[in-house]
């Protein structure tokens, strides 16, 4: 077989000629079948096995592939859940919509007293709080790990609801009247701990998205939560142009 042709004279790295070329054969509907390895690309392309990882290592940073020690390198599925940056979202909505049956584990649920979480909500270091901590999965698999201060004053009502498979704001509305209408939110992307990945059952080389929210209504802080979700399952979005800039789809709150 011919070894496909790469600029040997040019100042463009040859991995990085490697790494176009393979995007482009992505791009054009190659390799559904299975991507090739390293020893493969090495004599289709006529280059070093290094050159050939390097390439790799940056498909993989690019999310475009996975590829572990000791296994042939396979392409990335497609996130499940892709959910609309500045967009004040409910994950249970995202999940539903995505059309993959959920629920949640409680690990906890219960009224505590948390000094920094209080101060994040602009309350005295000793307010009661109503603590959720939820292990969320869809398909059956999962997918978050999700931990919730609301002010006791405020959602003590919250402590009759069954957080097995419903919303919390759906439930917040219903029960106290009280829909979120704006907030902000931090999103990290970290290396989950070893006692993360098992709760999440993700692999080492996983990373995953640590989202920091504060949540308001009508100008009063009422949530603050703390999600560690898989980078794998889990896709954040947003539109652009060169006119208006980036564009965020508000989908309905629930």
């Amino acid at each position: 077989m011919a070894t496909r042709a790469l600029d040997r004279v040019g100042s463009e790295p040859l991995w990085r000629q490697l790494r176009h070329e393979l995007l482009t054969r992505l791009d054009a509907g190659e390799f559904t079948e299975q991507f090739p390895g390293e020893m493969a690309l090495v004599e289709e392309y006529g280059v070093s096995r290094h050159t050939v990882r390097q390439a790799l290592r940056q498909l993989r940073a690019d999310g475009v592939i996975v590829a572990e020690r000791g296994r042939q390198p396979r392409i990335a599925p497609p996130p499940e859940i892709e959910q609309p940056m500045g967009a004040l979202y409910s994950l249970f909505a995202s999940v539903e919509a995505a059309g993959l049956p959920q629920h949640s584990v409680v690990r906890a649920f219960d009224t505590r007293a948390d000094a920094l979480v209080a101060e994040r909500l602009d309350l005295e270091a000793s307010t009661p709080l109503i603590y959720l901590e939820r292990l969320r999965l869809a398909g059956d698999e999962p997918l978050a790990l999700d931990r919730v201060w609301l002010p006791a004053s405020l959602a003590k009502p919250l402590l009759e609801a069954d957080f097995t498979h419903t919303s919390l704001y759906a439930e917040l509305t219903q029960r106290t009247g009280i829909r979120l209408d704006h907030g902000r939110e931090d999103v990290h992307a970290v290396i989950p701990t070893a006692a993360e990945r098992t709760q999440l059952h993700c692999a080492h080389d996983v990373a995953a998205f640590s989202i920091n929210r504060l949540g308001h209504a009508h100008g009063t802080p009422v949530e603050w939560r703390h999600t560690l979700v898989r980078g794998d399952r889990f896709a954040l979005t947003a539109e652009f142009s060169a006119g208006s800039g980036y564009r965020f789809v508000h989908p309905k709150m629930t």
